[in-house]
């Protein structure tokens, strides 16, 4: 069959279309319909139509779209084209009412309601893990042979080289802005004091703490939550084994061991960086510092620093632990949650300091 021209023409209320109706040719038949005045367009004649593709059929859905006060009828399509064009018409789609948008008093109400059962399955969660650590500091049973030793490795040893270095570094920079300053005072000596009472009470506690909520706490949520997801926790109910118990439990007693070893290394270490400082910087002797820093700290700073990195760490295994239980989806809810938790778990640890520092020192 010869190829015809493509032509669109208007006659007795008819839109007649000729040749082919395709992504070629709908740039300029575009021009030539809306060059038409169609006040009384009733029908869309096809019969000389050869070939139609998806940008012909949305070229005719924009002209019935232009009337949508009547029904504008296509006749006279063969076969193909009529299939073409329940293919790909836009028209034939039912629209899905969208509901309508609560007010406000309904999103406040729905936020409260949902603050509450959260508040209460953490509550719930919170009383479970305290419970079953202490009954598993006499009893083993429901805890798998040498996981609190293997949580250990994971959670203290192999976060002691990363927690060394930031330590290192931020004691260096520490003393150094500091020891600027006292030197055009003729302050060096208490260069001292600060690294003391800086590193012991505030920055070893807290860096440890936000490092074990990046590193720790992420992959307690992940590693939880994608057991919730491939239902092993499920499993594990079905085989009478508490998942408190088996997961969390081991996690906690690993982290209540570690926690005061790392931030007692990370204060030392922090206050070597400062000690390089105070030798190459300020002249002061490693003697004279040692003897400053004794004199200076008290038990009771100790005390704080490392009293408040035990709620660092319990606050990490039991965000990580509450938001691996309520994950919902599948990876893509295993990544939410985790980057979840460690955002919760920095967020609590720097409220949890503040409050501490605005009991103990005021």
């Amino acid at each position: 069959m010869a190829a015809t021209e493509t032509s669109l023409a208007y006659r007795n209320n008819i839109l007649i279309i000729t040749g082919r109706i395709d992504k070629f040719t709908v740039p300029k038949l575009l021009p030539v319909y809306r060059s038409y005045k169609l006040a009384e367009l009733e029908k869309i004649d096809l019969q000389n139509v050869q070939h139609i593709d998806s940008a012909g059929v949305a070229f005719l859905d924009q002209i019935r779209q232009d009337f949508l006060t009547r029904q504008v009828e296509i006749i006279n399509a063969d076969s193909n084209t009529a299939g073409t064009i329940n293919t790909f018409s836009s028209l034939a789609i039912t629209r899905v009412a969208v509901p309508p948008k609560d007010n406000i008093f309904v999103q406040i109400g729905d936020g409260i309601f949902r603050w509450l059962d959260a508040s209460k399955s953490a509550v719930y969660l919170v009383a479970d893990i305290f419970y079953w650590s202490f009954v598993g500091i006499f009893d083993k049973k429901g805890q798998r042979k040498g996981s609190v030793t293997q949580q250990s490795i994971a959670i203290g040893m192999d976060a002691l080289g990363i927690i060394a270095l930031l330590s290192l570094i931020l004691g260096l920079i520490l003393a150094l802005q500091s020891a600027a300053q006292l030197r055009q005072f003729g302050a060096n000596i208490f260069v001292a004091d600060l690294m003391a009472i800086s590193m012991v009470t505030e920055m070893g506690p807290i860096l440890t703490a936000i490092i074990l909520a990046g590193r720790s706490g992420s992959a307690i949520a992940s590693e939880i939550a994608t057991m919730s997801v491939t239902e092993e926790i499920d499993a594990l109910k079905m085989m009478a084994i508490n998942p408190i118990r088996y997961v969390v439990v081991p996690k906690f007693h690993a982290i209540t061991i570690c926690i005061p070893l790392l931030v007692t290394a990370s204060t030392l270490i922090g206050i070597l960086g400062g000690l390089i400082i105070a030798v190459t910087y300020l002249d002061l002797s490693a003697v004279v510092f040692f003897n400053r820093i004794f004199e200076v700290l008290t038990m009771k700073d100790v005390l704080v620093g490392l009293g408040k990195s035990f709620f660092f760490a319990w606050v990490i295994v039991i965000i990580g632990s509450y938001y691996g239980f309520n994950v919902t989806g599948g990876a893509e809810g295993v990544g939410k949650v985790t980057t979840q938790s460690v955002v919760a778990s920095i967020f609590w640890v720097i409220i949890l300091d503040a409050i501490n520092s605005l009991i103990f020192y005021f």
